[in-house]
């Protein structure tokens, strides 16, 4: 909403305060100025010039020498271009010295051999942007009225001297989308009184209801419409007051009954139609809906196809407007127009807004529409718009209103109370006070004890509940004089969760071992979701998808792992080793939101170590990947509750794949992808691993404890068990440690030997065993004793013997 400044002043006295100081307190009142513009800032030396002769100029056939008179006294010769400049005119003349927009400054000059001393301009070259110059000067100098003094300010008289305030409204402030609105905002604002402009004319003996019968059949859509009737206008230029002003708020002249439309749009904030009715074709106005496939021509020159959607004004055959939007072309006020018929009526919103959408029409009518116009103002807009249609066009207004009100439109009552207000805010205003901020507002306020019962004006549709009634309080008594006060109540410091600092531990300690992090998609294609899951599940599907390729949540991060390796290895990145924590969602049935779980996922790809200067390479192997969760379960803490089991799981190598588990509960895996899964995916030798993090961080595990460096020696005893094929290495090492007491602190495996030397199906694993006892020093016998229990218990519980 563009507000003139001077346009203003003549609701309310703004006397003592500047266009920028007005939108300083606007803007802390609640509606934001965005912008505040001096149309004349930087222009000077620009009068209002006679001209009084003018002829051909000798040497150019496209230019003219102009005798201007100046009002000094004098006659200034001025060289034009412009096609309709012309003796006996009154233009706007810049003078040698003036400065015109962009610091455009006006020199004396020479014009083939002619001198110029000024320039006469166009309304463009004042700074008026051309879409709001009225086309019989879009393409010339503009022609003021005859009236004007010569050698005046120019600039004054066009209106030039105002600043525009440029209003960012939210849609809830539709009253301010019109003149009287900001007035009563700003009149509050100001504590002062809003000036309502006074409406009388002549009414003519005969009756607008002999020439005009009004039938809605759309009553819903139209519960008010007011007809009234204009005859002898004389179609002419509006006053030059009227076209600057509404050049100011963004809307082109036309001429005077268009323009007087218009203005009393931005004044009272009620769109208006005028009819040429003649043109109409008949004395019925019927407003309904359209019908599938009818057509109308509008305003643009633009066929309209309508549909059942549309609401319609008509003649009682033909739609002759599209309803809130845009007039129909056969019933434009032209040149001729003798008699006029002016619609002021209140139309649903959403009926506009879906014939603005729809046809890709948005006016200054349309968007008032859309917003609620206050329905009180349609019977005033009308008796305001035939007064200065008497005025300006000559008309003779017909007596009465053909009208047709389907509704009744009173004020509401929003109740709140002092407390409540005083709660909210956080302050201490007096009911007095309050009283008075809302009467400021032109409300109806009755005290009752503490009790606030006001009554809210139609203009003011946004205020419905008594939060409403906090927020005006709040605004217009000051939002910064609402007390800062510091938040009273018990602080507890933040901190990471016991989960969260573990969750650190192990991204730092990956990231340390030469992970990097990766964050893949949650969602994945019904091929590759439930590829290498830790849980069997239903998948869960999205019911929009954006592809086939992103229409499930996953089951395991490890499918996008692996994209994320195949793409680096498609890039000559040959050692690639990545990590990623995430969720998988485990389906819990239709219509249920799935089980979210956290997985640690990682996978390696090429070199783990490459020393070129010591000849030495290390390719990633099953142990490099063993390695890393090895440490990572001794970082938790869980190594004496982990064991790894031999495992044949889909897609992974069944030869080099081993499960975790956490007690009796399986918890992860972690080994080399299937050579036949690597080839489909143009992998080289890869490992992989994915971990139920949150089975592993909510764990409990005892507390670290410290011991001394011994003071004592140790002693290591090695043995070579010869066992069958099948025994597994590991359920050798856990009989051992059983049985080896408290004196047994570390076993080692440090040999295997499979060959001819050993029978059929055996073979030979070596341990290294090292006893210690941290209060005295062993002797060979306490050790002696000790192994012989191991080798008992491996003999009886495995079927190892000792290899000679």
């Amino acid at each position: 909403m563009f507000v003139s400044y001077k346009w203003l002043a003549e609701y309310v006295d703004l006397s003592g305060i500047t266009p920028d100081e007005l939108a300083e307190k606007i803007t802390r009142s609640g509606i934001e100025v965005e912008g505040v513009d001096v149309l004349n800032d930087g222009i000077k030396g620009v009068v209002i010039g006679h001209v009084v002769e003018k002829e051909q100029h000798p040497d150019a056939d496209k230019l003219n020498k102009c005798q201007v008179d100046l009002g000094n006294g004098e006659l200034t010769q001025i060289i034009c271009g412009a096609k309709n400049v012309d003796k006996g005119q009154k233009v706007a003349v810049a003078t040698v010295g003036a400065v015109l927009p962009g610091n455009f400054k006006i020199k004396k000059a020479k014009l083939r051999g002619e001198v110029s001393n000024g320039m006469i301009c166009s309304l463009q070259e004042l700074g008026i942007e051309s879409k709001l110059v009225a086309k019989e000067y879009s393409e010339g100098i503009f022609v003021f009225p005859n009236d004007v003094e010569v050698g005046a300010d120019a600039l004054e008289k066009l209106n030039l001297d105002d600043a525009v305030l440029e209003l960012g409204l939210t849609p809830n402030r539709a009253d301010a989308l019109s003149m009287l609105g900001v007035a009563h905002e700003v009149a509050a604002i100001l504590g002062r009184e809003v000036k309502y402009p006074e409406i009388s004319y002549e009414k003519s003996s005969e009756k607008a209801s002999d020439l005009v019968d009004v039938k809605v059949d759309a009553a819903e859509d139209n519960p008010l419409y007011i007809a009234k009737v204009i005859k002898n206008v004389t179609i002419a230029p509006s006053p030059l007051w009227m076209q600057t002003r509404l050049m100011a708020a963004g809307i082109r002249p036309h001429n005077n009954v268009v323009d007087i439309t218009n203005f009393v749009l931005l004044e009272y904030g009620q769109p208006l139609h005028a009819f040429d009715y003649d043109r109409l074709g008949s004395k019925e106005i019927l407003v309904r809906r359209a019908q599938d496939g009818e057509k109308i021509v509008t305003l643009d020159d633009q066929e309209r196809t309508l549909t059942s959607e549309h609401l319609v004004i008509t003649n009682g055959i033909e739609p002759v407007a599209l309803a809130g939007v845009m007039g129909g072309a056969n019933s434009e006020v032209q040149s001729d127009t003798k008699t006029v018929l002016l619609e002021s009526a209140l139309f649903n919103g959403g009926r506009i807004r879906t014939a603005s959408k729809d046809h890709g029409l948005r006016s200054e009518a349309s968007a008032r529409y859309e917003k609620g116009v206050d329905p009180n103002r349609v019977p005033a807009a009308a008796e305001r718009a035939v007064q200065l249609i008497s005025l300006y066009a000559g008309g003779e207004v017909l007596e009465g209103n053909v009208e047709v009100r389907t509704a009744s439109f009173e004020p509401k009552t929003v109740r709140t109370t002092v407390e409540k207000v005083n709660r909210v805010l956080g302050m201490d205003i007096s009911s007095e006070e309050m009283k008075s901020i809302l009467e400021r507002l032109q409300f109806e306020v009755v005290l009752d004890n503490s009790t606030l019962a006001v009554k809210v004006p139609t203009r003011r549709g946004d205020i419905t509940i008594e939060e409403d009634l906090v927020e005006e309080i709040a605004r217009l008594y000051g939002y910064d004089n609402i007390p800062t006060t510091l938040p009273v109540g018990q602080a507890i410091p933040g901190k990471l969760t016991e989960y969260q600092e573990k969750r650190r531990k192990v991204r730092r300690y990956l990231e340390g071992t030469g992970l990097y992090q990766a964050i893949t998609y949650s969602l994945s294609s019904e091929e590759k979701a439930a590829k290498f899951a830790l849980e069997t599940s239903e998948l869960t599907r999205l019911a929009l998808p954006m592809s086939e390729e992103r229409s499930v949540l996953r089951l395991s991060l490890l499918p996008h792992l692996l994209d994320a390796l195949r793409y680096n290895l498609a890039r000559q990145i040959d050692q690639v080793a990545l990590y990623e924590i995430g969720s998988v969602f485990l389906s819990q049935g239709k219509d249920v939101q799935p089980l979210e779980k956290e997985r640690l996922s990682g996978a390696i790809t090429g070199l783990w170590h490459s020393h070129s200067w010591q000849a030495e390479k290390k390719p990633v192997d099953f142990y490099v990947a063993k390695g890393i969760l090895d440490g990572l379960v001794d970082l938790l803490g869980l190594t004496s509750q982990i064991e790894y089991k031999q495992a044949k799981r889909e897609g992974m190598h069944p030869g080099r794949t081993a499960e975790l588990y956490l007690g009796e509960k399986l918890v992860g895996f972690v080994g080399q992808v299937h050579p036949t899964v690597q080839k489909e995916l143009d992998l080289t030798e890869t490992y992989v691993f994915e971990l139920s993090l949150v089975d592993l961080l909510t764990t409990n595990v005892e507390e670290t404890r410290y011991e001394s460096i011994p003071r004592y020696p140790s002693i290591t005893r090695d043995i070579a068990l010869v066992v069958n094929k099948d025994v597994v290495a590991g359920d050798i090492e856990k009989v051992i440690t059983e049985s080896g007491g408290k004196m047994l602190k570390e076993v080692a495996v440090f040999d295997l030997y499979e060959g001819d030397r050993l029978e059929e199906g055996k073979k030979s694993v070596a341990f290294s065993l090292r006893y210690f006892d941290p209060e005295r020093t062993l002797t060979d016998e306490d050790v002696t004793k000790t192994h012989q229990k191991v080798l008992d218990a491996v003999e009886e519980k495995i079927g190892a013997t000792l290899r000679g």
